[in-house]
């Protein structure tokens, strides 16, 4: 009786005290109880989560004023990317009404109140009540305070639509005052690729056979999540990018260097839904090269925990010729070249992150990531060498075989701070990024000389390569946004650290000690340290449908340098250099924009480009930096116009001109080797005049019905590069045009197919790269970029996705890479000393076949820490 006793007075109290502190009625002087919570989830018609709706809750009050009742805002709020709300301290007496809208359903609303009963076995009177019943009925009434409404389902508002047919998707393209925003979380040609595999999809990006990748014809800076990687694209899964931002015309926020570029920042996958989730993938391309990942995340209360693993196997082919005539030498002789690559080997990838939401306005992210990756590449090169006169004639057969073995290490460390504070759109944050990457390998080059194609050996050349290396990558970055009546400002510091090492030991075998030795003059070590130091602001606003951005960037950079052999020291420092940028937009009537921006950049030539060094490391591929180049300045100017229609298809229209004093570009000089004594060719680094580059950019997305969806890009460009400063002929400024094509179908049965398509018209060499030397692949880098041309080329992709189990959580995706065996590099260059055509295949007719299995559950008792129940039983067994 004791115990029925005390529960009824625990009962009663509990009433009581409610009561007491929130009258229900006749005294507005005091608030009703606020310890209501009501929650749930919007989805929509296929179950897919609703993006940004709007729900608000309101309460029907009396108006003292107008002596009525009315509907007064409660809350309200947004969904994010789960599509969850939910709406605490709320009054537990009186009826709440729940309003939701989205743009493209119908208007949702829905009555909600709270409603305490209390069961009659526990009531006062039943003095004969059991205790663990009576305490089980008051949580029970406790319990009615907190409401699930679970999934609240929203129909299409087809009178607003009309026949927009993509339904709750995140857009292909959107399009921000100074980028461009590609998703590619749903491209499955790049299914258990790599990064590059997703660029070569990326509009305005070209990738070509050795995954060299240019953003409007010249190379860009690679970022992962807004700061500078030391991983490069092959070590980035495919299947980690969410999405890929294509910046080119960066804002004074950004570095400044990067020459006359832009940057693709890459934006990786993330998963902060409340509850557990995560995906498994596997697959297995023709050769037998697996690669497999898998991904986890679980949110609970204040903290959220993320970790990814993945691996990629790579087993690569490469077939080449080389077409070669050498004007320097006499007399005249003609190289014919042969080649064929197999690289074995992969990478690991691993992140490992902690998200811990301290306050509403305050977070702290911490993240690890860990790379790992081994190649095992080996090449046979057949060299036919003859003279092109009978007196003299030389005529001579080579074999050069190579092996060896490559293997990188990287690991990185990501720290970032967010505050926000109570006026909206205010924010500081603070980054520290910190990658640290080592590389080794070995190199074992066997030369076979003939005088012939299949007669007797007459001699040989081998040489051993060992090299090692390091790669420290700092950036420390804090940026503060400040919005005032109108205008919002921006301003931040940045300090970038890295430290660079590399040890190229060169060995010559020879037979008579029967040893590999050290040759000292064709061994490359050195150490460098390169610091850039910046600042900027930028202050952006709006008025009706103007928008602009302005804004300057300061930056000092600073570089110390030390070959480890004779201990010779450089060193260089670039005073503080300012870069202004300019962005404006209009918006039209009928879903249309202007955009027009302006801005200012540099690229500083590298250690390796200054130490006044023969590299001879590589016989085929004889480099020499230049400790009197300068930096290269770009102004760029850009000019957008885009159109929404109907049905959600965007059409983006670009035209832009660059240009570039003092571009550093390469030119090749003869030397005398200095273990064989003979005349050779050095590729060296050289500032030309100038440069200029113009042309227009097209983009078009369009969905053609429920089931079809295309996007187009083309981009016709002009580039002349002025070398009236070097000895040698300038090549004509050439037109060009390069386009991409993407088609998307959904087949019934639950199939997906994806047709991709890429075109290269004749183009000249891009800054820096292809035509100059013989590598063991075929030409090393140019000389001038002036001096030849790229030739036309094309390649089509296809891949087939098939989903299947509840929700679709299970796909299997078979991709094919070039189905045609067209996607052929071939270049002709070209200069006083020689003349040369190459052509190389890679991996053609690559097929891969994908398993994805996503999985997740949205339920918070598994991680709460005790429900009401399990706190009730502890209660009455005590009492017992």
């Amino acid at each position: 009786m004791k115990k029925i006793a005390l529960l009824t007075a625990f009962g009663i109290m509990m009433v009581l005290s409610l009561t007491a502190q929130f009258p229900m009625a006749g005294n507005s002087k005091q608030a009703p109880p606020a310890m209501g919570h009501i929650y749930g989830k919007i989805i929509d018609s296929t179950g897919a989560t609703v993006t940004g709706a709007s729900v608000i809750l309101l309460q029907n009050r009396f108006d003292t004023a107008t002596k009525k009742r009315k509907d007064v805002l409660l809350n309200g709020i947004t969904t994010k990317s789960n599509g969850e709300f939910s709406f605490t301290d709320l009054p537990i007496f009186g009826q709440l009404k729940l309003k939701i809208s989205a743009t493209g359903y119908k208007a949702y609303e829905q009555t909600v109140s709270f409603q305490m009963k209390m069961d009659a076995g526990a009531a006062p009177k039943q003095t004969g009540a059991d205790p663990a019943q009576a305490m089980a009925a008051m949580s029970k009434m406790i319990n009615a305070f907190d409401k699930d409404l679970g999934n609240i389902k929203l129909e299409v508002d087809t009178k607003q639509l009309g026949n927009v047919t993509v339904v709750s998707k995140t857009p292909t393209m959107r399009l921000d005052i100074d980028k461009k925003v590609f998703n590619v979380d749903k491209n499955i040609v790049s299914a258990g690729g790599t990064a590059l595999d997703v660029m070569r999809n990326v509009p305005s990006v070209q990738v070509d056979i050795d995954g060299n990748v240019t953003l409007r014809n010249a190379s860009p800076q690679i970022y992962i999540e807004g700061r500078p990687t030391t991983l490069s694209l092959d070590q980035i899964p495919a299947d980690a990018i969410e999405s890929v931002e294509v910046i080119t015309n960066p804002s004074a926020k950004y570095d400044a260097s990067g020459g006359n570029a832009g940057i693709l920042n890459i934006v990786l996958k993330k998963n902060k839904k409340s509850g557990y989730n995560g995906n498994l993938r596997a697959g297995i391309d023709k050769r037998g090269a697996v690669n497999g990942g898998g991904d986890f995340n679980v949110r609970q209360n204040k903290f959220n925990f993320s970790a990814s693993a993945m691996i990629n196997q790579n087993k690569s082919r490469t077939s080449g010729t080389t077409d070669r005539l050498n004007l320097f030498e006499e007399p005249n002789t003609s190289i014919y070249q042969t080649n064929k690559n197999r690289t074995s080997g992969g990478f690991m990838f691993g992140r490992l992150g902690v998200d811990y939401f301290m306050t509403n306005r305050t977070t702290i992210s911490l993240a690890g990531i860990k790379v790992h990756g081994e190649f095992k590449p080996t090449e046979i090169i057949n060299i036919h060498t003859d003279s092109l006169f009978s007196s003299g004639k030389i005529s001579s057969y080579s074999e050069r075989v190579s092996t060896g073995k490559r293997e990188f290490n990287a690991n990185g460390v990501q720290f970032g701070i967010k505050q926000l504070f109570p006026k909206e759109g205010e924010e500081l944050t603070a980054d520290l990024n910190y990658f640290s990457g080592k590389n080794e390998g070995n190199s074992l080059y066997v030369t076979d000389f003939y005088t012939s194609s299949g007669s007797n050996k007459t001699g040989d050349y081998q040489q051993q390569l060992l090299n090692s290396g390091s790669n420290k990558f700092l950036t420390i970055q804090t940026d503060y946004v400040k919005p005032f009546k109108g205008i919002k400002l921006e301003t931040g510091l940045r300090a970038q650290l890295r430290k660079l090492s590399n040890i190229n030991d060169n060995y010559v075998f020879n037979s008579t000690t029967n040893q590999f030795e050290l040759i000292s003059s064709a061994t490359s070590n050195y150490k460098n340290n390169d610091n850039v130091y910046a600042a900027y602001v930028s202050v952006s606003g709006s008025k009706k449908d103007f928008g602009y951005k302005l804004g300057v960037r300061a930056e000092r950079s600073e570089y110390t340098g030390t070959l480890l052999g004779s201990n010779n020291k450089f060193s260089n420092s670039y005073p503080v250099s300012l870069f202004p940028s300019l962005f404006l937009s209009q918006k039209l009537k009928n879903k249309q924009e202007l955009q027009f921006s302006v801005t200012r950049r540099i690229n500083r030539p590298n250690f390796f480009q200054l130490i006044p060094f023969v590299d001879y490391t590589d016989n085929l591929n004889i480099t020499k930096g230049n400790p009197d180049l300068k930096p290269e300045f770009t102004q760029s100017f850009e000019m957008s116009y885009s159109k929404t229609f109907e049905k959600n298809n965007t059409f983006l229209a670009s035209v832009y001109y660059k240009k570039t004093t003092d571009l550093i570009t390469r030119y090749q000089d003869k030397d005398i080797h200095p273990i064989t004594g003979e005349e050779i060719l050095v590729s060296t680094f050289i500032n030309a005049n100038s440069s200029k580059a113009y042309g227009a950019e097209l983009t078009s997305i369009n969905y053609l019905t429920k089931w079809w969806d295309i996007s187009t890009n083309l981009n016709l460009y002009n580039s002349k590069i002025n070398t009236d400063n070097i000895t040698g002929t300038s090549q004509d400024a050439m037109w060009s045009w390069f386009g991409k094509f993407n088609s998307n179908f959904k087949l019934p049965a639950k199939f997906t197919t994806q047709l991709s398509a890429t075109y290269q018209s004749k183009t000249n060499l891009p800054v820096n790269s292809g035509g100059g030397g013989m590598g063991p692949g075929g030409p090393s880098q140019a000389q001038s970029s002036s001096q030849g041309y790229i030739k036309s080329s094309y390649g089509v992709d296809l891949a087939v996705k098939k989903t299947f189990l509840k929700n679709d959580a299970a796909s299997v995706t078979f991709s094919i890479s070039d189905i045609f065996k067209t996607r052929i590099s071939e270049q002709y260059s070209y200069s006083d000393y020689f003349t040369q055509t190459y052509s190389r295949l890679r991996d053609p007719q690559m097929f891969r076949i994908n398993f994805a299995y996503r999985f997740g559950k949205i339920d918070m008792s598994l991680f709460k820490r005790k429900n009401m129940k399990q706190d009730t039983q502890g209660a009455t067994e005590g009492m017992q």
